[in-house]
């Protein structure tokens, strides 16, 4: 009955003593929690009576039955049996969310007072029980005009027990415990207590007892966190004024540099202020404290690691000496002396370790171990919190070194900090001392230290891929024990065997041939483990196994073959067992599926045993994606494995899956069944390519463009077998070629999917018996424009034209030119008012040109550039796009016509110039094209274009820019210093046509370019300081363009340009100006975009030069700016501000305050009441990117300090 009585306490708000009749329901429910206490007799029938009533739907009767329990449960001879008792404690708890009524704030107020008064001078029986009901209160009280009464009633008495000298240390500690919760909670309506909770605390930590100073720290660290600023400065200068007390006793120092890094974790960057006089005191104990005094180099380590956390804007002037301090204490050992020569590389003697095991140091009462772990955690925040120190942290080798700790907590911390220095830095030069120090701890009986070692050596690996080339024999020791160990723990084998798969994968398969026999075994034994992680993990291994095994078709010196059965049949244990876990399951399904698509010539036999299970697990919901997989890694296999046994039965299965909903299964099933065309197609009857037809039309639509281009290339593979016959032709035309017309109008077709709508084309020309006329004239219909919509989107047009392009290609020279000749003659009709025929027939024209010589029309250049005429943009921009793509078919001939054209035709430039555009984009797209531009008239080329870089028209700059930037990628040497002469132009269009151009050369792709713009890249970037603000902008765009594509050609600029980045974010005031427009003015902000590219410009570098950025230095006052700035700005400092919450949390904590108001501002702002739609989606859109943000903001982790 006593646990009950308990759980009752703990569930209720509250329990003073009954009142019959008084009150409302919920108020006898705690009056009951404290009567329960009396052990009574009851008939079990009355007791069930009233408890039906207790849960009745009237609530005077649920009241009534309450109060009459209440009585009951008074009387001195209540007794209950036990599975009645649980039902009523049951009934008492689920009564507290009772509707019909809470409890009144003065009863509240009377059972505070009446606990406080048990706690402070009851029994020591009750003291227990009134400290866990007054807890219980804090917790569950939510209404905060109760919350504030109580605590009014609280804490003065909290007080009384804390610093009244008569109480007992036991009382003092409950008192702590209560008032640490009340401030947790409450602590923001406590202000007028401050500062007497904080006099009364901070006297408490030089009590005598460790057990009071131990929870006034927490207790202070819980106020600290609503205190002002002036009483947080007053309790930290309390605080050091002690510390600088020499004469002060060693516990006393300690309790004081504890309550330091408590104050530093609990307010995180609003203790920055307070560094300069706390660093210099902790440096100094940690360096002069006594041998015997441990734990105060420990606790001053760890205030300085919450510092570097928390502070990272306050600590930066002392980094390095932090660093250093935590190098020095990380090999800290004063009674320890190691003198073994770290580089000494020992056999690997199993026999030896018991003996020496024995002879290894062992001190009780040493406690140095804490200071290096201290040192280690400090480190490790170093390498988190401070990347830019990355580049010269020296610690790796100290770190290795430290491998060899004797503490194995320690000498996880090390791991740890070595880890993440791996992933901060991504690269390591002392890969053969690593692995040498690892080897020995794989050597160590400690199966966390191994684990430990395993780990480091993954990340190694991933880091690092193919740095353990020559030390795989020394690690193979280390595996097979760690396998075969019987001591070995579950943990410690999916650790080694994660390891296994990842530097399998990772490394050439000939390092590992010599080792084969050591681990094949361990590794299939661990396949039949009984715990299914080891055995999933195993089972990756194997697969990779089979790769490393057989790593080519043709004649390999290794020979696999012994290992080949072992394998197989260690897996199909497996396979064929059904009650096994999912991962498991699925693992042997892949790893078969590998078996037989590397092994299949040499299992010959088993094929008719392992091939049907794999078609089982293709009927089971749980396995069939997996399966499908498999099937596809098999029928890929050069082996051409014999699927007789299954072909058609597979077949069935994935022809079904086209109908499923699960999308990932209906693309896998549409990639295995390509695979199995191709392999295995001859011997598919031709009924089955129709029945997969008919389902494949189901797929093709602009919903889902990845499976469309799945669906239309699996058609191409039917269409192209040899065995593909007359009705799969006619399936084809009557289901697929519909659909095909009614995608190829859609606007969103692009990439994979419109290249495979070519082919398709393609194929239905050549394979399928289609008629091209019919063809074409589908294709030219669904051009039209239809009275429902209208005419086709721009992009749609583009998808046309290629296609009938391609189709034209395809069905031969004699088609292809007589459609030339059509779509002339439509040009050539001037009585033609149908512009959307003329724009399709330069389209088409274009994209023949481009893949075809049209020089055997005579005059289709000047037939084209007649268009530029056109009253209709849409024409003339397609001319453009025709005449280009027309060159490129033959430069000799027409390339030099653009060029006249653009001296003689003034008021065609613009037009012609985007003509040249296509023909130096398409030519630098491969070797030949880039050989074949540089023979012609490329000087001609330069020259016309540097003539237009001072052009008015931002167009035609823009235009010119790009076309230099292309031709820069083919003479580089040529154009680079051409380009940087001109940065000095005194014209400013000039300056940034120059600067856009490199931007334009700088691809993602290595290019020769790229050795001749290295040291001239800074002569361009540098003119984001340039007086114009175009040019600042062209140098802006350029910069991050070179950050994304390029990043090493600007990481060591940057000291330098990042202050002068973050100065184009900012608001000036000369460049807003006041345009009168006569009944009104506008303001113009031309400086607008300037900062939204610099903005743009900082996301970028967050992403590929992160280590080169001080995000504290730009938070404030720079993106705290942009917060508040125009909406164009506002949503790339959001994207900024979510990036940097995720990479650099601590650097937005410090600044946290401050960007509160811009954000508020942000979502509470309303569009005018006249404001059009697009001003309402706008807010709306703004909204919800600030909400990310926040969002964002939220997951950080420490963010309520």
């Amino acid at each position: 009955m006593n646990s009950h009585i308990l759980n009752c306490i703990r569930s209720i708000h509250f329990f003073p003593k009954a009142r019959a009749w008084e009150g409302s329901t919920s108020l006898q429910i705690p009056q009951l929690a404290l009567s329960i206490s009396g052990v009574l007799e009851m008939a079990s029938v009355t007791i069930t009576n009233i408890l039906e009533k207790m849960t009745g739907k009237d609530k005077d009767y649920r009241y009534m039955a309450t109060s009459d329990l209440l009585n009951e449960l008074s009387k001195e001879t209540f007794k209950v049996e036990s599975d009645l008792e649980i039902k009523l404690s049951n009934t008492v708890l689920q009564q507290l969310d009772d509707a019909a009524g809470d409890v009144s704030e003065d009863r509240v107020l009377e059972m505070v007072d009446k606990l406080c008064s048990r706690l402070l001078h009851g029994k020591d029986q009750h003291r227990d029980v009134a400290s866990i009901a007054l807890k219980t209160i804090v917790a569950e009280v939510s209404n905060m005009s109760v919350a504030q009464r109580v605590i009014v009633t609280l804490s003065p008495q909290l007080v009384k027990g804390i610093t009244s000298p008569g109480m007992s240390t036991e009382i003092k500690c409950e008192c702590l415990d209560i008032l640490c919760d009340v401030l947790h909670r409450f602590g923001n309506l406590m202000a007028s207590d401050h500062q007497t909770l904080l006099a009364s605390l901070l006297s408490q930590l030089g009590a005598s007892q460790a057990s009071v100073r131990k929870k006034s720290i927490s207790c202070l660290a819980s106020l600290a966190s609503s205190l002002s600023d002036d009483l947080l400065a007053k309790a930290t200068i309390e605080v050091v004024h002690l510390l600088q007390n020499k004469g002060l006793k060693p516990e006393m120092t300690r309790t004081n540099i504890q309550m330091i890094g408590a104050l530093s974790r609990s307010v995180g960057y609003r203790f920055g202020p307070h560094l300069s006089d706390c660093i210099p005191l902790l440096i100094g104990y940690c360096k002069n404290a006594s041998e015997v005094d441990e734990e105060l180099r420990e606790y001053s380590l760890q205030a300085l690691e919450s510092f570097m956390l928390r502070c990272p804007r306050d600590i930066t002037m002392y980094c390095d000496v932090i660093l250093n301090l935590s190098l020095e204490y990380l090999s800290y050992d004063p009674n320890f002396t190691d003198n073994m020569e770290e580089d000494t590389d020992y056999e690997f003697q199993e026999e030896d370790e018991d003996d020496d095991s024995t002879d290894e140091y062992s001190d009780d009462e040493d406690i140095s171990w804490k200071v290096r772990r201290a040192a280690a955690k400090c480190l490790s925040a170093i390498i988190v919190s401070r990347p830019e120190m990355l580049s010269k942290l020296y610690a790796c080798p100290k770190l290795i070194e430290r491998f060899k700790e004797r503490e194995e907590n320690v000498k996880m911390d090390v791991f740890n900090a070595f880890i993440e220095l791996l992933r901060q830095t991504g690269n390591v030069t002392k890969v053969p001392k690593i692995v040498r120090s690892l080897n020995r701890q794989l050597r160590e009986k400690s199966i966390k230290t191994k684990v430990g070692a395993f780990s480091v050596l993954k990340e190694l690996v991933v880091v690092l891929p193919n740095c353990l080339d020559d030390h795989i024999g020394s690690l193979v020791p280390g595996i097979e024990k760690a396998l075969n160990d019987k001591s070995s723990t579950s943990n410690l084998k999916i650790e080694a065997l994660t390891f296994t798969r990842l530097v399998m994968s990772s490394h050439s398969p000939s390092v590992f041939h010599p080792h084969i026999n050591s681990l094949s075994s361990p590794v299939l034994a661990a396949v039949s483990e009984r715990y299914y992680k080891v055995t999933a993990e195993a089972l990756r291994v194997c697969g990779e196994l089979v790769r490393v095994v057989r790593p080519s078709f043709e004649v390999c010196a290794f020979d696999f073959k012994p290992y080949v059965h072992p394998i197989y049949n260690a897996i199909l244990g497996r396979l064929a067992n059904q009650d096994q876990d999912q991962e498991v399951k699925e693992c042997a399904i892949s790893c078969m599926g590998l078996v037989v698509s590397t092994f299949g010539d040499n299992l010959q036999t088993e094929l008719s045993t392992c091939l049907p299970l794999l078609v089982d697990r293709m009927g089971n919901e749980i396995t069939r994606l997996t399966a499908v997989k498999a099937f596809s890694i098999i029928a890929c296999s050069p082996l051409k494995i014999d699927l007789s046994c299954v072909l058609e039965h597979v077949f069935a299965e994935l022809t079904a899956f086209l109908r499923k909903a699960n999308r990932a299964l209906r693309q896998a099933s549409l990639g295995t069944l390509n695979s199995l065309i191709v392999a295995y197609g001859d011997r598919i009857s031709s009924s089955i390519y129709e029945v997969i037809i008919a389902e494949l039309s189901t797929l093709i639509s602009d919903s889902d463009l990845h499976m469309t281009a799945l669906a239309l290339e699996l058609c191409c593979t039917m269409m192209a077998n040899r065995k593909s016959s007359q009705n799969v032709g006619f399936a084809v035309r009557t289901k697929v070629l519909p659909q095909a017309l009614i995608l190829v109008r859609s606007s969103l077709l692009q990439g994979q999917a419109l290249q495979a709508l070519q082919c398709f084309f393609e194929a239905l020309v050549c394979s399928a018996n289609t008629s091209f006329d019919t063809l074409l004239d589908s294709l030219l219909s669904s051009a039209k424009p239809s009275p429902q919509s209208g005419g086709l989107a721009k992009q749609a047009l583009y998808s046309v034209a290629q296609c009938v392009a391609v189709l034209c290609l395809a069905a031969g020279d004699r088609k292809c030119d007589i459609t030339v000749g059509m779509l002339m003659d439509i040009l050539k009709d001037d009585s033609s008012t149908n512009s959307a025929k003329q724009h399709l027939a330069l389209l088409c024209l274009g994209e023949i040109g481009r893949r075809r010589d049209l020089s055997s029309h005579a005059n289709v250049e000047n037939i084209v550039i007649e268009s530029f005429q056109s009253p209709f943009e849409e024409i003339k921009s397609a001319a453009s796009y025709a005449l280009g793509n027309i060159a490129v078919g033959n430069l000799s001939k027409y390339l030099p016509f653009i060029l006249d054209q653009i001296d003689n035709q003034q008021k065609k430039q613009y037009l012609l110039l985007h003509s040249l555009k296509e023909v130096i984009a398409r030519q630098t797209v491969d070797i030949t094209g880039q050989a074949e531009l540089e023979d012609r008239n490329v000087e001609k080329i330069l020259k016309l274009l540097f003539t237009h870089c001072e052009s008015e028209e931002e167009g035609v700059r823009n235009v010119v820019a790009e076309c230099l930037g292309k031709i820069a990628l083919i003479e580089p040497k040529k154009l680079i210093p051409a380009l940087k002469m001109r940065t000095s132009s005194t014209t400013a269009f000039t300056r940034a046509t120059v600067v856009i151009a490199v931007k334009y050369s700088i691809v993602e792709r290595p290019e020769k370019i790229d050795e001749f713009l290295y040291p001239s890249i800074s002569s361009f970037l540098m003119l984001i300081k340039d007086d114009d603000r175009h040019v600042r902008r062209a140098a802006v765009l350029a910069l991050s363009t070179a950050a994304h594509n390029k990043p090493n050609l600007i990481k060591g600029l940057l000291p330098e340009l990042l202050p002068l980045l973050y100065d184009q974010t900012v608001v000036k005031q000369e460049m807003i100006r006041t345009v009168d427009l006569g009944p009104f003015k506008h303001v113009v902000d031309d400086g607008l975009e300037l900062r939204k590219a610099a903005f743009e410009c900082v996301d970028t570098l967050l992403d590929s030069c992160l280590d080169q950025v001080n995000p504290s230095s730009f938070i404030v006052p720079y993106l705290k700016s942009g917060l508040d700035d125009h909406y164009d700005v506002k949503m790339p400092c959001h994207l900024i501000l979510s990036k940097l919450a995720e990479k650099c949390p601590s650097a937005v904590l410090a600044v946290l305050d401050s960007l509160v108001d811009p954000l508020e501002k942000t979502i509470n702002h309303k569009p005018k009441q006249d404001a059009v739609k697009q001003e309402v989606d706008r807010n709306e859109d703004m909204i919800r990117s600030a909400l990310r943000a926040i969002a964002s903001l939220n997951h950080i982790r420490c963010s309520e300090s």
